[in-house]
């Protein structure tokens, strides 16, 4: 599932593109992946123009010069591009096209269809306001309060969406990883080093898959359909029995609330 660097990075390559863009007309969309249920999205974007694009957690969300807004959530395969050419063919599992003025098109794929196009209208907080604090912004005072607030092992805690928001499997693995944490590790039970640790080893670890554009591991792309670069400097995910970029310890897999959880059973020890 893409996580906060890929989403970032499609706001990055989308922003330029649609950002002051005007939507002509919606010209194809599959109503199932619009929510709410039944909500009629090809009237309020008629003769809109874009006025942001910003991400919160997983979220992309496009504010309207009206100020209406709505969001896309890419779920595990969803990709969202400009395609300069609107007669360009277009790919299966296209399920929302919408033609700019520009000429150029807005549209969004999902072969599993778990991610969709969410209406806000006009709320105050776009998207949830339950979510956790952006990681790349929050300070270890915020992540020791929500960590100390869960027994959970720190890897289920850190993917749950409401401690932090926009982290997921890779990214945890390799803040981890780099914070020397073993993802067993009771979340309520870190120490203040730990937390402080940890908190710069999220930071480092997004600021950097962000400047490599992501991983792409099967489906994500960008707004241009670039793929990412980020997944040949994994030093955990994914590399289950490879050496340690560290320590050339054989790396381990197991399974945590039913997804593989990669580290270094010498650099990330179990104390």
């Amino acid at each position: 599932m893409p996580e906060l660097p890929e989403v970032q990075t499609v706001v990055n390559t989308l922003s330029p593109r649609l950002v002051g863009g005007t939507f002509r007309r919606v010209a194809h969309v599959r109503p199932d992946i619009v929510r709410p249920c039944g909500f009629d999205l090809i009237g309020p974007l008629a003769g809109r123009t874009v006025s942001k694009i910003a991400r919160r957690g997983k979220r992309i969300v496009v504010t309207l010069d009206d100020g209406n807004a709505f969001y896309v959530h890419l779920g595990m395969t969803g990709q969202l591009k400009i395609v300069t050419n609107a007669v360009a063919p277009i790919e299966p599992h296209t399920h929302f096209i919408a033609d700019l003025t520009s000429g150029a098109q807005l549209r969004f794929r999902d072969p599993r269809r778990f991610g969709g196009i969410f209406w806000l209208g006009r709320e105050a907080s776009p998207g949830d306001a339950r979510m956790g604090p952006e990681p790349l912004t929050m300070t270890s005072v915020q992540l020791a309060a929500k960590l100390s607030r869960t027994k959970r092992a720190v890897k289920n805690a850190l993917m749950d969406q409401n401690v932090v928001a926009g982290l997921g499997n890779i990214y945890v693995d390799e803040s981890l990883f780099a914070a020397g944490i073993h993802p067993l590790k009771r979340a309520d039970r870190l120490k203040p080093d730990e937390i402080t640790r940890l908190n710069k080893a999220i930071k480092l670890t997004l600021k950097r898959a962000i400047r490599h554009r992501g991983s792409t591991l099967r489906d994500y792309v960008d707004a241009d359909g670039g793929r990412g670069g980020f997944q040949a400097l994994h030093r955990v995910y994914a590399r289950e029995g490879e050496p340690c970029r560290t320590c050339d310890a054989p790396l381990k897999r197991i399974v945590l609330g039913g997804r593989s959880t990669h580290f270094c059973p010498n650099c990330q020890r179990k104390r």
